[in-house]
């Protein structure tokens, strides 16, 4: 048991890392705490694809010295997948944050229950 945990350690890292992301996602009532805890279950998602795309021994899928078989790369998929995830996350995290502004400019607060609570009086 303890070996497979040491074999995988970036796996499991990746696992507690989201979890604790996931936790401060749910738990916390500020704005600003839930967009950290997001990003940090993107940087988790990261971190388990290019643990899982690493092979010991292998290098980067560029052609070298006329090198073309399967066995000496790794798998560039998720090599692409995480540049493409990272790009989208640092979208959303800048839109989160401008939304966050917004909220904060109007209500004067970033705790979600009292934003709510104060945007339900303003209903007609």
């Amino acid at each position: 048991m303890l070996d497979n945990l040491l074999i995988n350690s970036e796996e499991a890292a990746a696992i507690i890392l989201f979890g604790i992301g996931f936790t401060t996602l749910l738990l916390q009532r500020n704005m600003i705490k839930k967009i950290i805890g997001f990003g940090m279950m993107d940087s988790a998602i990261y971190l388990f694809l290019a643990a899982k795309g690493y092979i010991d021994g292998r290098k980067a899928p560029i052609v070298v010295n006329g090198v073309t078989e399967m066995e000496a790369y790794i798998n560039p998929v998720p090599s692409g997948l995480v540049l493409t995830g990272i790009v989208v996350s640092v979208s959303v995290t800048a839109l989160m944050l401008a939304l966050t502004v917004r909220l904060y400019r109007r209500y004067h607060s970033l705790d979600i229950d009292e934003i709510t609570a104060l945007s339900r009086k303003e209903e007609p």
